[in-house]
Order: structure tokens, then C-alpha cells, then sequence
């Protein structure tokens, strides 16, 4: 990775205990030698504030709970405010600053001063806080602690003061590709620790293709019956697919203590195996996981030499042979919030992304065109490094890569279709008739505006209720099937191999009754990110006060006058609110995508000229996908006044 040098990185889990750390004396040598060549130590001013020596380990855990402590998180807000204090990153007045910090470290010498440690690449994952510190030139550092001092900074325009310009901090870091470069680092521990640095889930028809091609790695990514993949020549073909499923699985499996935030000796041991092989001295040279599991079991053999005329690219490390063939798979998630009112507009967003598993002999360029309607506006469309993308016509979109070993995400795009409807429509409705007591109504259109090839393979639906315990529910819906835990009512509308392809209409009328309302709040700190509820603006530093002393009779009157001003849950169920109240759908469609974007099989090439298998197919996946109570209370996003 061109210009990127990782100084160190660490592991913390919430309680900021150092899990792992890893420190690069190379990269920090250039560092230290780069603070004497331009001598900031003797000839700045600020020179004492910045950290030279990297902290141990204990000297960054009080760094972190001192920011904490001054800014309410480790984010912090990255908003100026009348809290922000000189020298911090929120001074800066850039939302960056939540995901770029900086820490000042305590020197462990009596009386001493605290010294600036910047930039800290801040990515948090599941139990885990992921830090890694990039190596940048000093004069980056005295700009931003000069930023951190002065007012009304942060904008990416160069600013003026005193009649000179001064670079703003996204103007600053758009010019430096370690950054770019550390956070890719940070993502790939991140994914190693929780278990989700897997393949690209590439569905196939196993009827179709038999054999050859998928190895025992795949099935850990939802695909099953595939005989062991040909490697090398020089390993055992059967051998070597065991050997680099095991390693794989190590590094990519759901770590056991992963849930309690702890990190056992055997991955620890994985990590700096895939640190020392993916950024040997500080260097990231390549982050996949797969590659470097291969690459260890396999190694090169006098047998494995890449044609004379063709360079063999950095992400297919060594040559694919066996069975021929090509699995490509869209995969679109949907998110949306459905409100079933006349005054608010239902929110609908589309992602998606292409994933490929190309096991081709040799090094082979490949192009494929992909069908792209004019009645999808395409707010982006991004494509792995391997591949080349030609100008986008009207309908079509052509593509030449040279793929690499195994499965990848070919390309991602966001995009929104005027022509596509939800998967499942309807509403959700809950009225309390009491103070324990509320009647509740779903009506849901399943595919309603899809035919063949469409098919629903399963749909649930789960209404939260964190807040309230439930002790009794009674109602029967006209398909599916309920179940009932203390806070949760999950409704099995489709399940798993039965399958649904025509519209098909479901109700679940009912009653429910809770016992007493648990008093849980959320931090006053957090409230004013709140503004807008149905439609409303409130004061929550007023509200705050007041509904800490009242029970459920204050929720009671809240409700019957409308009042959107009650506390959230906690943190983990931020719209779990009192008066809040809503559903989530989890579904799978197969056949086809929203979007109508598609592959042709037909259409793709390969050079030089070989006839190989193609299989393309096609899903969609629920993302947030919201039903908010149209009886209730609602956040929405605040849209500006003229």
C-alpha cells in the first residue's frame, strides 16, 4: 500500500483494557528521525506538545479514559460546542474528528506535561475498540495541533487569520493516503476479531455445477456440497484445501471470547500471524486474508511459474488449477421506514454488490457487461481494484478484470428506483387502552407487484419492547406462526423452505398486556442530537428534568396528548422509546433485484478464448427495515424551512 506506514495499532475492548498491541520500530524510526531532521523539538513552538516516543500501553488507556471523561465518549461529538474545550478534537469543529482522534499522553515522569498523539484511527467493532496510529510527517501534526487552538477551523477550505492561510483539516487529510490507508488496516482487524472477514457469499444451483471449484472454505459462507478445490501442483490437491480451510476458519471464524470482549491466547496468535505475513515492518502490502492463508499452506513451486508474457498481479499470489468455472451473485439490501401516514413520506434506500468467484487456470482477463435500467438513478458505483469499468452508457455497463483467487465483491453501488416497491408493505398499529394494556394490529402485502421468477424464502417480523416485560398475549395470526419472550413478539411469516412467489396478504390482530414499566434513561448528554418528533420542536434540557420524577401516569398523559418528549431506552435500543414504538422485518427474495439491475451470462468473455461454465444469480436482503406504529409517535428526519 503505496505511501502507508503504520506506526502501531492496538486492541482495547470497552473497558479499555489493552487486549493486543503491535509496534512497528522501523516505521517509527522514520518517525523520530524525521522530528530531528526538521529539528520541531528545538525550533517550534510547539514542539514540547508533541509526542515523539510511542506510549506504552498503560499511558494510552489513561489517555483514552481522560477523553472520555472530557468529552463524554472516545468519539467525543466532533461538533463545537459551548463544552468544547481548547486543544480538543471537538474544537475543531469536524465531524472527522469522531473516527481521526488525537490523545494527550501523560508522560510518566513527575511533572511533567502531556503531549499530543495524533492521528489515531478510531473504528469501533462489536465489543472492540480498534486503534492504529499512521505514520505522517511532523509538520501534519504541528498543523493540527495549531488547528486544535484556534477558532473557527474544520471547514475543508484554507482559512485566514491575520492575514495569512491556514489549511483546514479535511483539506489536510485528503492529501494524505496513510490515512485511507490505516483505516483499511483498522476494518481488517476489526472484521479478523469478530469473526466477519469471510468470502463473499456467491450462490450457485449445485444440480448445475458439479464439483471442482469451491472448496471447504465456502461453506462457512453458506455454501454447501461443493467437492475440494484444485490448487497448486506441487501440494496435494485435497490436502491443500484442508489445510487452507483451517487456517482460514482460524482467522475468519467467530471468536469465543469475542462476545465478552477477550481475546484468547490462540487469537492472539492469529492476529500477529496475519500482521507479520500482511504488513511485514509496518508496511501493508496485502490485507487479504485469503490470499495469505493460501500463500502459507501453499508457498510457490518450481511447477507454479506465471506465463513469460503476462505479469501476474499482487491479488492472485499463485495460479488457480482445476475445474473451470464462473459463479456471479448480486446481492441488494433494502432499508426503509414505513410510516403509513398521509403527512410523512416512507423512506426506501437501495445498496448492493456483485460478488464473483472466477476459478479460471492461468491469468485471463474477463468482461462482463451489466444491465443497468434508466429508471434507476445511481447514486454510486464503486469496482475492486482488479477491474476496469468503461464508460456508462444508457442501459449497460462494461467491465474487464482479472480476477482473483476465490470469492470477492466485484463491484457496490447505491441507488434509487422509482419504479421499485417494497418487498412487504403495510402498517403496524398499537393503541395502550390502558396503563398495561395495548390492542395491536398488523396488515402486510407480501410481493405484492412481483411474479415469477420472485420468490420470498423466508420472512419474521419481531416487535421490541425492552422497556416493558411482557406477561400475556393473545391473538392469532392468519399465517405464520408467534412466539413470545419477555420483551420480544417474533411473528414467522414465511420460514425457510416453503418459500412464497404470488402476493399474499397477512393481519395479526391481538391484544398484549405488560407488567410494570422498568426505569431506564438515557444520558443527558446524548439528548440534544434530538430535535424534530412528529413534526415538533422541544427543548430537551427542559424535558430531561421533568420526566425523571414522574412514572407511568406522566407516560400515560404523554401519550393521550401526543407528547413526543420522553426518554429513550438506553443506547443499544435508541428508538426504543416510550411512546415510540415499532416493527422490524427480516425477509429474503430470490430471482431477481429491486433496482432491476442484472447480469448476463451470454455476455461474458474471456480472453484468451476458453469455454467455461457461468451461472448468474440474483437476491435481496432486508436491511433496517422499519414499520413505525402510524398510531403513535415517530422521529423523522428534520427537513430544512425556508
Amino acid at each position: 500500500m503505496l505511501g502507508c506506514g503504520i506506526r502501531a495499532l492496538w486492541v482495547l475492548n470497552q473497558s479499555n483494557h489493552v487486549l493486543f498491541s503491535r509496534r512497528f520500530p522501523t516505521v517509527d524510526r522514520q518517525w523520530r528521525v524525521a522530528c530531528r531532521r526538521q529539528r520541531i523539538q528545538d525550533n517550534s513552538g510547539t514542539s514540547n506538545s508533541l509526542l515523539v516516543l510511542l506510549p506504552s500501553d498503560n499511558q494510552l488507556v489513561q489517555a483514552l479514559v481522560d477523553k472520555k471523561a472530557r468529552d463524554g465518549s472516545i468519539q467525543g461529538t466532533g461538533i463545537h460546542d459551548t463544552d468544547s474545550v481548547e486543544g480538543s478534537d471537538s474544537w475543531v469543529d469536524d465531524p472527522i474528528t469522531r473516527h481521526i482522534i488525537s490523545l494527550q499522553v501523560l508522560s510518566m515522569e513527575e511533572g511533567a506535561s502531556s503531549a499530543l498523539l495524533w492521528p489515531l484511527i478510531l473504528l469501533l467493532k462489536g465489543q472492540f475498540q480498534i486503534l492504529v496510529l499512521p505514520l505522517v510527517q511532523p509538520r501534519h501534526m504541528v498543523a493540527y495541533n495549531d488547528l486544535c487552538w484556534r477558532a473557527g477551523c474544520g471547514s475543508p477550505m484554507e482559512l485566514k487569520e491575520d492575514n495569512q492561510q491556514f489549511q483546514g483539516l479535511s483539506s489536510m487529510l485528503l492529501g494524505l493516503p496513510c490515512i485511507t490507508g490505516a483505516f483499511v488496516v483498522a476494518k481488517t482487524i476489526g472484521d479478523i476479531v469478530m469473526g466477519d472477514a469471510a468470502e463473499a457469499e456467491v450462490l450457485f444451483n449445485a444440480g448445475a455445477c458439479t464439483g471442482g471449484s469451491l472448496d471447504s472454505l465456502t461453506v462457512g459462507i453458506g455454501i454447501t456440497n461443493t467437492a475440494s478445490r484444485g490448487k497448486a501442483a506441487a501440494p496435494p490437491i485435497s490436502g491443500a484445501a484442508t489445510a487452507v480451510a483451517t487456517v482460514a476458519a482460524s482467522a475468519t471464524s467467530t471468536l469465543v471470547g469475542s462476545s465478552k470482549g477477550n481475546l484468547r491466547p490462540a487469537d492472539k496468535d492469529v492476529l500477529r500471524n496475519f500482521i507479520s505475513s500482511s504488513m511485514p515492518f509496518g508496511t501493508p502490502l496485502d490485507l487479504s486474508v485469503l490470499n495469505l492463508s493460501s500463500l502459507r499452506i501453499n508457498g510457490f513451486s518450481a511447477l507454479d511459474i506465471p506465463p513469460t508474457d503476462q505479469k501476474q498481479p499482487a491479488w492472485k499470489p499463485y495460479l488457480y488449477k482445476g475445474k473451470q468455472k464462473i459463479l456471479l451473485t448480486i446481492a441488494e439490501t433494502v432499508t426503509a421506514a414505513l410510516y403509513d401516514r398521509d403527512d410523512v413520506l416512507d423512506m426506501l434506500s437501495l445498496s448492493g454488490q456483485i460478488n464473483c468467484r472466477a476459478d479460471l487456470e492461468g491469468i485471463p482477463d474477463v468482461s462482463l457487461s451489466i444491465a443497468c435500467p434508466s429508471s434507476t438513478k445511481y447514486e454510486s458505483f464503486t469496482f475492486h481494484p482488479c477491474a476496469q469499468a468503461s464508460e456508462h452508457f444508457l442501459d449497460k455497463q462494461t467491465l474487464n478484470f482479472s480476477p482473483p483467487m476465490g470469492s470477492f465483491v466485484l463491484a457496490r453501488y447505491l441507488a434509487s428506483s422509482s419504479n421499485s416497491r417494497p418487498p412487504v408493505q403495510g402498517f403496524y398499529q398499537l393503541s395502550m387502552v390502558s396503563e398495561d394494556e395495548g390492542a395491536f394490529l398488523f396488515k402486510l402485502r407480501l410481493m405484492e407487484g412481483y411474479k415469477a421468477p420472485f420468490t420470498m424464502e423466508y420472512c419474521f417480523l419481531s416487535i421490541p419492547f425492552p422497556r416493558q416485560r411482557i406477561l400475556a398475549l393473545d391473538g392469532n395470526p392468519s399465517m405464520g406462526t408467534i412466539s413470545v419472550s419477555d420483551h420480544l413478539v417474533e411473528w414467522k411469516i414465511v420460514v425457510s423452505g416453503r418459500g412464497l412467489s404470488k402476493n399474499t396478504e397477512a393481519t395479526f390482530p391481538g391484544t398484549i398486556k405488560f407488567g410494570q414499566m422498568l426505569d431506564l434513561k438515557m444520558p443527558n448528554k446524548h439528548r440534544k442530537a434530538i430535535h424534530y418528533y412528529h413534526g415538533e420542536e422541544f427543548n430537551p434540557e427542559i424535558e430531561a428534568d421533568s420526566e425523571t420524577a414522574k412514572g407511568q401516569d406522566l407516560f400515560q398523559e404523554k401519550m393521550s396528548k401526543g407528547d413526543a418528549n420522553l426518554a429513550a431506552v438506553d443506547l443499544d435500543e435508541p428508538f426504543c422509546w416510550e411512546a415510540y414504538s415499532y416493527a422490524k422485518v427480516s425477509f429474503k427474495v430470490n430471482g431477481g433485484t429491486m433496482t432491476g439491475i442484472s447480469l448476463d451470462s451470454k455476455s461474458l468473455s474471456i480472453y484468451p478464448a476458453v469455454k467455461v461454465p457461468c451461472e448468474c444469480s440474483s437476491q435481496v436482503l432486508s436491511g433496517e427495515y422499519i414499520f413505525w406504529n402510524s398510531l403513535g409517535i415517530y422521529p423523522q428526519i428534520a427537513l430544512l424551512k425556508n
